[in-house]
């Protein structure tokens, strides 16, 4: 960790499963007492890089050229992607908005923290957007993936869905023959080797990790929510500041 980081994360990338609850946890540390939150969870004050608007905007745009009689360039009708190489853009404009903050503040991250969100599914899904992550990122991370099934995924992605607020966060739904195709399989397990904790090898990067285990749900329940969250936060900071020997 850089200098001045000894008290709480700079940068925490926060993945997992639609709907697995990347954006309850979010919500439920904005919502906590900053005093209470870096010293129960090592975060301060905040600020959260999520791919979902990224995502959002593309399909607006797309609609708008629609309404001025010309082609959609990221989407088509039915909202599929034209090519996968736009999970990868949504990575980009992630570490664009990361090297901003920095351009404009080099110590931006010795007093905020940065929460990095996104889901990817596919055999290579996680592997593939970890491999475009910038080193300024990779450097000062670690990783909390929160796990639930893909049959959980789905049942907490349908309940959610609120047609008001479908650009929001904590309200959006990815539609069932999306999640089958998108988010079906996933390749986690395969980067962690199953294991709850330790490194991965990103870039030249040993980027320490621990899984949320979010299955039973925890993140509807503050009074579950936090401890359990103070447990896994807990082991990624164990990892990226091990005890000093002697």
């Amino acid at each position: 960790m850089r200098p001045g980081a000894d008290e709480r994360f700079e940068t925490i990338i926060l993945i997992g499963r639609p709907a697995a609850g990347k954006s309850e946890v979010i919500d439920f540390l904005r919502k906590t007492d900053e005093t209470v939150r870096a010293a129960r969870f090592h975060v301060g004050p905040f600020v959260e890089i999520d791919d979902f608007p990224f995502v959002w905007e593309t399909f607006e745009i797309d609609d708008q050229l629609e309404r001025l009689g010309q082609p959609r360039v990221f989407t088509t009708k039915d909202y599929y992607f034209k090519g996968d190489h736009l999970w990868n853009l949504f990575i980009l404009r992630i570490n664009l908005e990361f090297q901003k903050r920095l351009a404009r503040d080099s110590d931006f991250t010795r007093h905020r923290t940065v929460l990095v969100e996104f889901s990817r599914g596919g055999d290579n899904g996680f592997g593939e957007a970890f491999a475009h992550l910038a080193d300024e990122i990779l450097s000062r991370a670690g990783i909390v993936y929160i796990d639930v099934s893909y049959d959980e995924s789905v049942r907490r992605n349908r309940r959610r869905f609120n047609p008001a607020q479908a650009d929001s966060s904590l309200f959006h739904s990815v539609p069932d023959d999306k999640m089958e195709l998108y988010y079906r399989t996933n390749d986690w397990g395969r980067l962690s080797g199953g294991r709850k904790s330790g490194t991965i090898r990103i870039k030249g990067f040993d980027v320490p990790f621990a899984v949320f285990d979010n299955e039973p749900e925890k993140t509807d329940d503050p009074r579950k929510l936090g401890p359990a969250l103070e447990r896994t936060f807990g082991q990624l900071w164990g990892l990226m500041h091990p005890p000093k020997a002697g």
